[in-house]
């Protein structure tokens, strides 16, 4: 397993992302939860996959009790990720709302506490105030933002007067807009990326195309409209060469090619234990620096960030 520097603590680079666990949105039924999402997590932890990430969001507060009710024998075993949904960014709706996620995760302690997104409408002393109180109860151990630009980042940790340690955002081979200025300054700042959707809702994993879209409301989102996926399908065919050069799936090359980023943290989805084994052997695979180039070329041009 490679390891990425998070603060004091070491995490795993490639974790596991939990959108899915009590979501019905993503069309996986009920026994999904009840079964394969606590079989994934146990898995997780036996292959050392020790980031997972969650939000009050998710299911609103299905996947928090999930993640918490599967770990909790293992709690030492696993680096506990949450975010607060900021409609209210008060300190002390913020600082509820904290005690209530700690809860679901039946632990005392949250490792990462995330805004989950940005709130204009507030001032930033208000956005990131409970988590100065958190911080100093020890509640949480680090804090992180979700969703942030570069320099509402910057000035978020500025009011804080603490390291916000961690942005995590929407970055993959066909959304590289965080690798153009957050990532250098993330590297000169010791601070992580955590990223999101680095399969692209499933498009990167090589099974859907024009005449094979998934189902649910995936199949609607701009990655499956016919126009986009006839421009990705060069991009597509490489991977595909790439994962049969490395005895391996296109999806494992995508998140390989991430996974050579330093400070960065992937955290792909997965509908079964067999998928998040296929992720974690993404690790595995060290692409060469022409090959990791040529992807990003090739993804770059179909960057939308």
């Amino acid at each position: 397993m490679k390891f990425v520097k998070l603060g004091d603590d070491s995490v795993s680079a490639i974790g596991v992302g939990t959108w899915q666990f009590g979501s019905k949105e993503w069309g996986y039924g009920g026994s999904y939860a009840q079964s394969t999402a606590k079989e994934i997590l146990h898995r997780a932890i036996e292959l050392k996959v020790n980031f997972i990430d969650t939000a009050e969001l998710y299911g609103f507060g299905a996947s928090e009790k999930i993640v918490g009710g599967t770990v909790e024998t293992d709690r030492s075993k696993a680096f506990l990720a949450t975010k607060f949904f900021p409609i209210v960014p008060l300190p002390s709706v913020l600082v509820e709302r904290a005690y209530s996620s700690a809860k679901r995760l039946k632990t005392d302690v949250i490792d990462l506490y995330q805004l989950h997104f940005p709130n204009a409408l507030f001032p930033l002393e208000l956005q990131v105030g409970g988590i100065r109180r958190l911080l100093d109860r020890g509640t949480i151990r680090y804090a992180g933002v979700s969703n942030f630009s570069l320099d509402y980042w910057k000035r978020a940790e500025l009011t804080l007067g603490r390291p916000l340690i961690s942005n995590q955002v929407h970055l993959s081979l066909i959304t590289q807009g965080p690798l153009l200025e957050m990532h250098p300054w993330a590297l000169a700042h010791d601070r992580v990326l955590i990223a999101y959707s680095p399969l692209e809702q499933g498009l990167l994993g090589g099974r859907y195309g024009v005449d094979s879209k998934p189902s649910g409301f995936r199949r609607y989102t701009p990655n499956f409209r016919d126009e986009f996926l006839l421009k990705a399908r060069p991009l597509l065919s490489r991977l595909n060469e790439l994962a049969r050069t490395y005895d391996a799936t296109p999806a494992q090359i995508s998140l390989a090619w991430l996974l050579k980023l330093p400070n960065v943290v992937v955290i792909p989805g997965a509908s079964s234990v067999s998928q998040l084994e296929a992720n974690v052997r993404s690790v595995e695979i060290d692409l060469s620096d022409d090959e990791f180039e040529e992807l990003r070329e090739m993804g770059h041009a179909l960057s939308r960030k």
